[in-house]
């Protein structure tokens, strides 16, 4: 159960606030803090899992709120939902770690996407022994930025074989020829050399001859 306090100057919008989370699963709204200093109050009375705060609080800023709590409750997490869209106070805010930044006025669709992102992230988190790259890359959002790049390959271009074909040549210091690539990844010579000519003409591999002791020169590829 995620216990949740508002942190909200304005009662008519905390209450829209409350109502949203309402909709969801596993959350318990602690209360609603109308300033700084009731906040501080909740924080020393009850376990808060989350803030969702505002930024403009008439007795205490937001962010000094956001560090009096931690400094109660140090693993507290915090969503901001504030009408504040300076980049300077908005770089200041992120730089505190929060999980989610939301510019007033929001929709609920909105928010509860946020919320659904906090409890899926937390429930991992907690299911996990150790932290995989893959776990960070979805928290991160790098897995969907992967996933629109590899939509955008050409026709003929599997991602997947791509992607074995990237990592082989990662491996290898020497360079490796067409015919030794499809071996090693189970296609045909020709398959393989469409896919290291494709990398090539994307500048992420280079091409060169080498040449034997005997025979025609070898077109090998290596890493940049």
């Amino acid at each position: 159960m995620i216990q949740i306090l508002i942190v909200e100057d304005d009662y008519r919008i905390a209450e829209i606030h409350s109502g949203f989370i309402e909709h969801l699963d596993d959350v318990n709204l602690v209360g609603k803090a109308l300033n700084g200093k009731e906040a501080i109050a909740f924080a020393n009375k009850y376990t808060i899992d989350l803030v969702i705060l505002d930024l403009y609080i008439p007795d205490i800023s937001g962010l000094e709120i956001l560090e009096e709590l931690r400094k109660i409750q140090s693993d507290m997490d915090a969503i901001i939902i504030s009408a504040a869209s300076e980049k300077n106070m908005i770089q200041r805010t992120v730089r505190r770690g929060v999980f989610d930044y939301m510019i007033k006025p929001i929709k609920q669709e909105r928010l509860i996407e946020s919320m659904k992102r906090y409890q899926l992230f937390n429930e991992r988190f907690n299911n996990e022994e150790t932290i995989s790259q893959h776990f960070l890359d979805n928290h991160f959002g790098l897995k969907r930025h992967i996933e629109v790049e590899e939509q955008r390959t050409p026709k003929g271009i599997d991602p997947l074989t791509l992607n074995k074909i990237k990592k082989m040549i990662d491996q290898t210091e020497d360079g490796v020829a067409a015919e030794k690539m499809g071996e090693n990844i189970g296609v045909s010579r020709t398959t393989a050399r469409r896919y290291l000519e494709y990398l090539t003409s994307l500048g992420e591999i280079k091409a060169d001859l080498a040449y034997g002791a005997v025979g025609r020169p070898e077109r090998r590829y290596y890493r940049i």
